[in-house]
């Protein structure tokens, strides 16, 4: 390995295109890790995003866009003529045998309760493989793939072994609206690194299993959140219909599983959150915490003279998770003993609708006057400055910077007791339950009406913050994380893409082998022959084909189609013969 490390680090609906926490640490360690070239792999939402953040000249830009797009491959860089002939071979035959086998185990597993990682992983690599050669358009939305998601639905309605309800045709079309979509990240080229890292065990985790099935490359994976327990917060408003809701879980259930199984580390942001990876099944010796870290020379402890008006600071993107509900009826209960107090939001809105119940909330309480919505701020330090204490009341956190950066700068917070909030204040703040406002308001309180007791607090958060979460030191774990899963993949990458994809391939065509088996006992002559020939096509050149080609012969025999069977057998002799010449020789 030479001196520069390539790592792919991938992201979902966050960096480069969107502020927050996630993004702030992703930005910290591109600009940072001088010895490191990125490629950014970012999902998101649609192509006309503006990106926030400039990456620095090494490093490389690819975006997968999940929504705005006609074409499926719009957001590749690949000559009109490719993708035209692409098209041009994807026929119905192919359809049926080469890519409905994949859909259906792929549908099968995602609405199974019970999750299989290798094997969907196995499902992806495979289909990511086939859409190197066919076009991703014309398989997915061909009537023969629509008529086989239907009968694996209803059919799986009907056993009542999935325990989904009846879809209307409404609820098919999204369920496989969203297949479509959120896979289109296996239809996407994923570059050679020698590492990749995923910020989340979502989608953007996808490459990162590939990647390490088809080449080995290891991958770290880092939770800032915990991912499926934000999923099942917002289905819960989402409004879907049960099939709907059902679905889309055991989608993202089956994704988040994917990822603990082939990260080779686990690096949550807190201890709090690895407890979600224990009960998924992640060894423990694969996890390993690293804490969010922010260049402490960027919030200096400033011991600015005291507002006139007492002020609150909150720094936090306007969305339901923040709770800033939370926060309004908290200021409500605020102003009535200390009238004077003001109340700062600093941050973009994320979720307009939820920004509209905020200022509806305001009018309501009266609070026009008092607390104000400031918006994006490009000075965060100077956002904290201009606090007596900051506050933070989200219903889900990792390990917010926005703590970290208060602490930083001196400021005592109150802060709701959620996530890895209580590892990175110790006794430095103040804790108090969510969805709280009486709570939240009597820690605000104490504070705003002791000034000794916030000089107290705001000092021993910033020693507390200098200590355990500077920048140096997460740049320092991270960099090691790299060169240890580089260097260990390095010595052993030759001998393992070999077995990797002939275990890969061995494996599918097994499946393929035992439904042809299945069937055929059962005397389903025909369905038999196309799963024998599908395994023959896993791998032409495999020691299994000779026996493959016997059992057509069998098969054809058996339905009396002895021209067929006659030419099976003399595929297998010339099969035998090919052998011997290369031995031979």
């Amino acid at each position: 390995m030479n001196d520069r490390i390539k790592v792919l680090l991938t992201t979902e609906g966050t960096y480069p295109f969107y502020q927050g926490g996630v993004s702030t640490w992703c930005d910290l360690l591109v600009k940072e890790l001088d010895a490191v070239d990125y490629t950014i792999y970012t999902v998101l939402a649609n192509p006309f995003v503006t990106q926030k953040f400039k990456l620095p000249k090494q490093s490389e830009l690819l975006k997968m866009p999940l929504w705005g797009t006609e074409e499926p491959s719009e957001h590749i860089p690949v000559p009109f003529s490719e993708i035209y002939l692409a098209k041009k071979r994807t026929t119905d035959p192919v359809i049926r045998q080469m890519f409905l086998p994949l859909f259906k185990e792929l549908i099968l597993e995602i609405i199974s309760e019970e999750n299989h990682p290798q094997y969907f992983g196995q499902i992806l690599s495979s289909l990511h493989l086939f859409f190197q050669e066919y076009e991703y358009k014309e398989a997915f939305k061909s009537e023969l793939t629509w008529n086989t998601f239907k009968e694996i639905i209803l059919d799986a309605v009907a056993s009542q072994k999935y325990r989904l309800t009846q879809p209307d045709v409404y609820g098919l079309i999204q369920t496989l609206s969203w297949v479509y979509r959120f896979l289109n990240i296996i239809n996407t080229p994923i570059p050679k690194t020698h590492v990749t890292h995923a910020s989340a065990a979502a989608f953007c985790g996808i490459p990162c299993v590939i990647a390490k099935m088809q080449n080995q490359t290891p991958y770290l994976l880092t939770e800032h959140g915990v991912y499926l327990r934000e999923q099942y917060i917002s289905l819960t408003k989402s409004g879907y219909s049960s099939y709907m809701n059902t679905f889309l879980l055991r989608f993202v259930q089956s994704v988040v599983n994917l990822n603990y199984a082939f990260a080779d580390q686990v690096s949550p942001v807190c201890a709090y959150n690895s407890r979600w990876e224990k009960r998924f099944g992640v060894p423990m010796k694969r996890v390993k915490v690293i804490y969010n870290g922010i260049d402490h020379q960027l919030f200096s402890d400033v011991q600015r003279k005291p507002n006139s008006d007492r002020t609150v600071v909150m720094v936090a993107r306007i969305d339901p998770i923040k709770d800033i509900l939370t926060f309004i009826r908290a200021a409500a209960h605020v102003r009535q003993q200390m009238p004077d107090v003001k109340f700062i939001i600093f941050g973009s809105v994320s979720v307009p609708a939820y920004y509209t119940q905020c200022l509806d909330l305001r009018d309501k309480l009266q609070l026009n006057e008092q607390l104000i919505f400031a918006g994006h701020t490009d000075t965060v330090a100077g956002a904290y400055q201009r606090g007596d204490i900051v506050v933070l009341s989200s219903i889900s956190e990792a390990f917010p910077y926005s703590v970290v950066e208060a602490m930083m700068s001196a400021r005592p917070v109150v802060a709701t007791d959620v996530g890895g909030i209580r590892e990175a204040l110790g006794d430095t703040g103040i804790l108090v339950r969510p969805r709280d406002p009486e709570g939240l308001a009597a820690g605000m309180t104490k504070l705003l009406q002791n000034a000794e007791l916030r000089s107290l607090m705001g000092n021993e958060a910033r020693e507390r913050a200098l200590n355990l979460f500077t920048l140096d030191k997460v740049l320092e774990l991270h960099l090691k994380s790299y060169i240890q899963l580089a260097v260990k993949a390095e010595e052993k990458v030759v001998s393992f893409r070999k077995s990797n994809q002939n275990e890969m391939q061995a494996g599918l065509q097994k499946l393929y082998m035992e439904k042809g088996y299945a069937l055929s006992a059962n005397g389903f002559y025909k369905e038999a022959i196309g799963e024998f020939q599908n395994a023959i096509q896993v791998n032409p050149k495999s020691s299994s084909v000779p026996i493959l080609l016997s059992e057509l012969a069998k098969v054809y025999n058996r339905l009396g189609d002895y021209n067929r069977s006659f030419q099976e057998l003399e595929k297998l002799q010339a099969f035998i013969d090919n052998i011997d010449s290369i031995n031979i020789a």
